[in-house]
């Protein structure tokens, strides 16, 4: 069985879901599945996040569904339950990591600087959050900080398309990379399935020919 660093680093590409209505979790679940990428970090700052995971890791078991925007450890509990099978959190708070260490279900904190790196290794992570990437510096800021930080690999997720991927997949210490721009908001609002279908097959193909 491949850990999630592992699926995630196959994938190059974790699609960042905002979903407003729960009736579209399952077409844009479909959409990612028949596109090649059966992966979402479902940002938990609507409504319909919570019964959307629930609704996509019910019906793709294969799915890899995970919870990010997570602010609290409430929050972390009504994820999992719904069946998140990862954490993400916008920025390294203490309590949520540790939570989660405690009760064994994996989380990637938010870090943008060494000091919040520092605190990640101290806990025994291998992989961060850089969030927002490109906002905080980008692949230049992500290279000095792994450069002390050896055993860190980043997942980079803010103002990343297809136009700077290959910035970010090309260094060896980015896991993958976040991005929406295959799941655009109005392109869910206005049921474009088959547009995100297409924009979910070139970002896998475009992942797999920078990593060569």
């Amino acid at each position: 069985m491949k850990t999630i660093a592992e699926q995630f680093y196959g994938y190059g590409v974790v699609p960042v879901v905002v979903l407003e209505d729960v009736k579209d979790a399952l077409p844009l679940a479909a959409a990612l599945v028949e596109g090649g990428l059966p992966c979402a970090e479902v940002t938990f700052r609507t409504e319909a996040a919570e019964e959307s995971i629930r609704l996509m890791s019910e019906k793709y078991p294969e799915m890899l569904v995970g919870a990010g925007t997570v602010l609290t450890i409430e929050q972390v509990d009504r994820a999992v339950a719904a069946g998140a099978k990862f954490i993400v959190s916008p920025g390294f708070d203490p309590e949520i990591v540790d939570y989660c260490l405690e009760k064994k279900i994996p989380v990637f904190p938010g870090c943008i600087t060494p000091s919040e790196v520092a605190q990640a290794v101290k806990r025994g992570l291998q992989v961060v959050k850089f969030f927002p990437a490109e906002q905080a510096g980008g692949v230049a800021m992500i290279k000095a900080m792994a450069a002390p930080y050896t055993m860190v690999k980043f997942m980079p997720t803010g103002g990343i398309s297809a136009k700077n991927l290959a910035d970010y997949l090309s260094f060896g210490k980015i896991l993958c990379c976040g991005g929406s721009w295959m799941v655009k908001g109005d392109l869910i609002k206005n049921g474009e399935f088959d547009k995100i279908r297409e924009l979910t097959k070139e970002a896998v193909e475009l992942a797999a020919k920078i990593r060569g």
